[in-house]
């Protein structure tokens, strides 16, 4: 399926595409094949449509928006090439569905659960704060109208937490299904090139009731 974002909320059908780069048919990362048991790793932390929301405001602080902004315009070229030199099975970027949306879509494609752990989500500073304060976009309203029925919150996790889990992002970083025994190889060497919001956030477990637990 390639529609999606704004295509799917305006009264006219929108379609486009570009050619950005050519891949090797062999050497395709798809956003499907996660494994039972396979970790998946987070690069960049959550929150980018929170704190915009709240900058459009003018409640955001200097340190969030700045933490913002540098999120959003690193590339994820160091993070990919990174991850073609490990075994990952699958792999997505995180944008416009949120953590929690993404994550649901790699699940379903692959047949298996995706069991997020929201202690170790990276966040950006400030994003949970304002989150608490309702600083939230139309997007996340939508993902989680969308995810009623594929994503179970547990009661512990606090409802700010929550949202950021479903917060649309704006050049989100990318959500990495690898072997757990890959999993602390990957980490280093995504550290060691700078990307130091790089979590391990969850684990992939054989098909349960609902696509996607976020504990």
């Amino acid at each position: 399926m390639v529609v999606g974002g704004h295509s799917i909320i305006d009264a006219e059908l929108k379609y486009g595409m570009a050619v950005t780069g050519v891949v090797h048919p062999d050497r395709v990362i798809r956003n499907v094949g996660v494994q039972d048991g396979d970790v998946l790793v987070l690069t960049k932390a959550l929150g980018t449509g929170i704190v915009t929301t709240a900058l459009k405001q003018r409640k955001a602080s200097r340190d969030s928006v700045r933490a913002a902004v540098a999120s959003m315009i690193a590339l994820n070229r160091s993070a990919s090439l990174i991850a073609r030199a490990c075994p990952v099975h699958a792999c997505s970027d995180v944008t416009g569905f949120g953590l929690l949306g993404h994550a649901a879509e790699m699940a379903m494609g692959s047949g298996i659960s995706i069991v997020l752990d929201s202690k170790t989500l990276p966040l950006l500073p400030g994003a949970l704060r304002m989150a608490g304060k309702g600083f939230l976009t139309g997007g996340c309203q939508r993902n989680r109208a969308y995810l009623e029925d594929k994503v179970v919150v547990a009661r512990g996790v606090g409802d700010a937490l929550a949202e950021v889990a479903f917060d649309p992002q704006t050049s989100g970083g990318l959500l990495i299904a690898v072997p757990a025994k890959a999993a602390g190889t990957l980490l280093r060497k995504l550290r060691a090139k700078g990307i130091d919001s790089a979590a391990a956030v969850g684990r992939a477990h054989a098909k349960r009731d609902a696509w996607v637990y976020l504990t």
